[in-house]
């Protein structure tokens, strides 16, 4: 990256925050130019801006979409109509551009045919569990990625836990790794990790790496990609933070993705930086998790690599060279699937909601953040009030102190219904986790909020029926042991301060 263009980054990716204050401060102009000085022609203006006001709120509703976001542009566009107006259009309102979606065509149509459910597997899974083999079904159409079995899972957590089989894992790498992330900081964590891939390099291993530009802004030193290229790792760097208004800049890849030889892979919430192993403290202690595939599962991973290399650089990859036929003993099942903005498709919420509509026993979740529509909140509700123990994990220590009360707003309405909310009291959970009757479990990068539903790019891993699952339970306790419950009767009387920031701040929502 040459200095010109990297004196550019620290204002690039304010571009749409700038051009948005301009243009609220423009409204806050006319609209003082209209009380003090109404005159027909300025009566006119603003008659004129709130046509165009009420025009964009009846696109908005006419739009697919979930209604609760729609309400929230419409207040927000019918207040201040200019500024309204022009950061939805700015932002995108979920909108992509139509040449993005035929080149994320193109790129699957070069990797998806090579992973195709085996009817055999499909029919076992309905013999054996015929309730949970429909969230299969489910999320094997929706995101078009196939059911395993032959695949062992490792859950890890926290961080600490983690570094050390994934330095492990690297080391034994002979062909290539695979390397995704939406953080790629520079720290201790990253130090360890170049030093076995510079190894693996001088003994002929292949390292290909993809981070989000905004996700790693400002955790990179200045030649950081220059000093990657020169250890030999190929460097993409996913939508760039140009110096442009683009819709797109508002989609980011948010997925963590690591592919070892073809025969083990790597996804969960963990980033490449200290805080994530607890080498720094930012929100208190940093909770986050990870799962560990080998086998036959391997192959969509890496199919989803192959699939966003391609879509950032235009390097169209040769994905049979990377196959691996290694199954792993295991008798459960693993469906890796992942999700992106640009089709009309919605696996990473669906998957939650097909959990809790077939939960028999219990349904537990730790999220990060908790800013959900109307349809999730009603899922939630009706599952605790048939009778599922519901229990959802939220920070007590949050990393955004705007968008915690945005989580918090929807405590009331779901503790009325049954619903049990815990803040996990030592700092900051960033883990994603659904888990259910002992039977299923998701593991991945997917926050229950708008912009992992809507705007990213997200994967995760859906096990059914294998020990991982209750590792994954077992930990759930351990957490709920170290959070503090939210009571309704406590919350009910929560300062009035506290309810207003809560219900201004959710009407933005869409911003978080």
């Amino acid at each position: 990256m040459n200095v010109k263009v990297k004196h550019k980054r620290g204002i690039r990716i304010q571009t749409r925050i700038i051009v948005s204050a301009l243009l609220f401060l423009l409204q806050i102009c006319f609209l003082f130019a209209v009380l003090y000085n109404i005159s027909t022609r300025s009566v006119l203006v603003y008659v004129l801006s709130m046509i165009a006001g009420v025009i964009t709120v009846i696109r908005i509703v006419n739009r697919r979409g979930n209604p609760s976001y729609k309400t929230m542009w419409i207040i927000f566009i019918l207040l201040f109509p200019i500024f309204g107006i022009s950061v939805f259009l700015l932002w995108g309102g979920g909108r992509v551009m139509p040449h993005l979606r035929k080149k994320m065509a193109v790129c699957e149509s070069h990797y998806l045919p090579y992973l195709k459910n085996d009817p055999a597997v499909v029919e076992k899974l309905k013999f054996y569990d015929y309730i949970h083999s429909r969230q299969a079904d489910y999320l094997s159409g929706e995101s078009g990625y196939p059911l395993y079995d032959g695949t062992a899972t490792e859950y890890l957590s926290p961080g600490e836990k983690f570094l050390p089989r994934f330095l492990e894992e690297l080391d034994k790498a002979e062909k290539y790794i695979f390397i995704e992330f939406f953080i790629l900081a520079e720290g201790e964590m990253w130090d360890a990790v170049a030093e076995v891939l510079r190894r693996k390099i001088s003994a002929g291993v292949e390292v290909r790496v993809i981070f989000d530009d905004f996700g790693s802004i400002k955790r990179q030193r200045r030649d950081f990609i220059t000093r990657l290229n020169r250890m030999g790792i190929r460097v993409a760097v996913f939508n760039k933070i140009k110096p442009s208004v683009s819709i797109f800049t508002n989609n980011r890849n948010h997925r963590k993705i690591v592919v070892i030889d073809g025969r083990v892979a790597f996804t969960g919430g963990l980033n490449i930086g200290d805080e994530y192993i607890n080498l720094v403290e930012r929100f208190g202690y940093w909770l986050d998790c990870a799962v560990m595939l080998r086998g036959k599962a391997v192959k969509s991973f890496l199919a989803m690599f192959c699939c966003m290399w391609e879509f950032t650089t235009g390097e169209q990859l040769d994905m049979q060279r990377y196959i691996a036929d290694c199954p792993a003993l295991n008798s459960g099942f693993v469906l890796p699937y992942c999700d992106d903005p640009l089709n009309e498709k919605n696996p990473a919420e669906g998957i939650y909601m097909q959990i809790l509509n077939t939960a028999q026993d219990y349904v537990y979740i730790a999220t990060p953040y908790l800013i959900i529509d109307s349809t999730m909140i009603t899922a939630l509700r009706m599952a605790a009030k048939s009778g599922i123990d519901v229990r959802i994990i939220t920070p007590g220590v949050p990393d955004k102190r705007y968008v915690h009360p945005v989580t918090q707003y929807g405590y009331l309405e779901l503790l009325e219904a049954g619903v049990k909310i815990y803040e996990y009291t030592p700092g900051f959970i960033h883990s994603k986790l659904f888990l259910s009757d002992d039977k299923v479990a998701t593991v991945g990068t997917v926050n229950m909020d708008y912009r992992s539903f809507e705007l990213h790019f997200e994967c995760g891993a859906w096990m059914c029926n294998n020990d991982t699952v209750l590792d994954i339970k077992d930990h759930f306790a351990s957490i709920l042991s170290q959070s503090h419950e939210i009571k309704l009767d406590e919350w009910r009387k929560r300062p009035l301060f506290s309810r207003l920031k809560q219900s201004v701040l959710h009407v933005f929502a869409p911003f978080m």
